[in-house]
């Protein structure tokens, strides 16, 4: 299978949302929320198993911009200064489509900590 190349970047609602099209034919769009919470930074991945953080009270978060990294990625830049996230066009695409499964498994970590999506 080759790499899922994007034909299109857009942000709508005014940075809430941003839809992402692939040569593939697949089209997301997806939350300045779930890119935030999902963030493959060091800030909320860590730098090994074990170490992820847990993101929260995101919920009016927005997307001010975004900048190419090469020709694999973007860096998106949010309205809470987060910016240091590499976005590359395999992590947008299993987002994508694992979108569901990943914000059911978020909303739950939330539960569990007792934490909530708002500021």
């Amino acid at each position: 299978m080759s790499e899922p190349w994007p034909t299109e970047l857009q942000l709508t609602d005014a940075g809430t949302m941003l839809s992402i099209h692939f040569e593939s034919g697949e089209q997301f769009i997806l939350s300045a929320e779930f890119l935030r919470v999902e963030s493959p930074s060091a800030e909320v991945r860590g730098h090994g198993p074990g170490q992820e953080q847990l993101v929260y009270g995101k919920k009016l978060v927005s997307i001010k911009a975004i900048e190419p990294v090469g020709t694999y990625a973007v860096r998106l830049l949010f309205s809470d200064r987060h910016s240091s996230g590499i976005y590359t066009w395999n992590y947008l695409n299993k987002l994508g489509r694992e979108r569901e499964t990943i914000w059911d498994s978020y909303i739950v970590k939330l539960a569990t900590q007792e934490r909530s999506r708002e500021p």
